[in-house]
């Protein structure tokens, strides 16, 4: 297959193309490098500089090439900046997808797989999350990933898209060749924030919350290996060659770890301390989020590879010990 990948140089994004171009796919890579990095791009893989707003740049590049599908991670993901800035999460989570889909009408090119989130869900009803949870996004990031999903359904009755958007939880882990891996700044995330800790790098950890209603007091949530990631979209072009409409499933490993099992485990895989303060409940943040995958390993046939947090830890801590970019 020959595949665009918007957004194809970020942390998803990068780990998705080595996974197509290790199986022999055809891949460009269309990324305005806000957040992502071009020494994550193989230097075989077609790079285009652009951001998905620029109708014209987009269009050059659906007119040079016979694309077979899309895959978007173009994305702000920053929950606190998406509720200090909405605007701007509006205008590119969303305003800008909709050049992208407009691009693809226009070249007629039909299959789309989305990056969504399980922000989308908001506090959770109950201790796992399935495709039937009510959509009650609590921030902007969530809310415009969420509309976005709209979109597509409507797109698909209108114009006969189709697409999948897949939901993730806590994206973890880098790929076995320690070559690309998270790199995000600031960095938000739980894992590469207590491997830094590690390293005495990122000004060290802070823990939220003590006293939530959970095994340790800590949060949980669900971790899933970005590789395992990347097969569900493969599996989902796979799916939608067969399949008309717009569908949603969720990505997660199924088994939630808190925060304080996470360093326990970065201290194993490390064999170092992580040093790290308690700190206040941050507000938003609930307890558990844990996913339900059974739609996607039912519909899909999704398994994830590597569902143990130690093995997760491992591959990131390999990257983390020394980053390419």
């Amino acid at each position: 297959m020959k595949l665009l990948i918007c957004g194809g140089a970020g942390y998803v994004g990068s780990h998705m193309v080595r996974y197509l171009v290790e199986r022999r796919h055809d891949v460009v890579v269309y990324d305005d490098l806000s957040t992502g990095h071009r020494a994550s791009v193989p230097d075989e893989v077609t790079f285009v500089h652009g951001d998905i707003g620029d109708a014209g740049k987009l269009g050059r590049v659906f007119a040079g090439h016979r694309f077979d599908a899309v895959m978007h991670f173009c994305a702000r993901s920053l929950v606190g900046e998406s509720v200090v800035d909405p605007y701007v999460y509006y205008q590119n989570n969303i305003g800008n997808t909709l050049v992208l889909l407009a691009a693809m009408n226009q070249a007629g090119v039909d299959k789309l797989v989305f990056s969504s989130t399980a922000a989308v869900f908001g506090h959770p009803h109950g201790e796992t999350i399935d495709e039937s949870h009510p959509t009650e996004p609590i921030n902007p990031y969530g809310q415009s990933k969420l509309m976005v999903e709209k979109v597509l359904a409507d797109a698909a009755r209108a114009y006969g898209l189709r697409s999948v958007a897949l939901r993730y939880f806590n994206a973890a882990g880098a790929d076995p060749s320690a070559t690309i891996g998270e790199a995000h700044d600031p960095e938000t995330h739980l894992i590469p924030n207590v491997l830094k800790a590690v390293l005495g790098q990122g000004g060290g950890l802070k823990v939220f919350g003590t006293d939530y209603d959970t095994r340790d007091g800590t949060c949980v949530r669900d971790y899933v290996h970005v590789n395992d990631l990347a097969s569900a979209h493969l599996l989902a072009i796979e799916y939608l060659a067969k399949h008309e409409g717009a569908f949603r499933f969720n990505l997660g490993n199924g088994s939630g770890f808190s925060v304080k099992e996470v360093i326990a485990a970065a201290e194993r895989v490390t064999g170092r301390p992580v040093p790290h303060e308690f700190a206040p409940r941050r507000p938003g943040d609930p307890a558990t989020l844990v996913a339900s995958s059974h739609q996607a390993r039912e519909k899909l046939g999704w398994k994830p590879a590597v569902d143990v947090l130690d093995d997760i830890l491992s591959s990131a801590w390999r990257w983390h010990l020394e980053p390419r970019y």
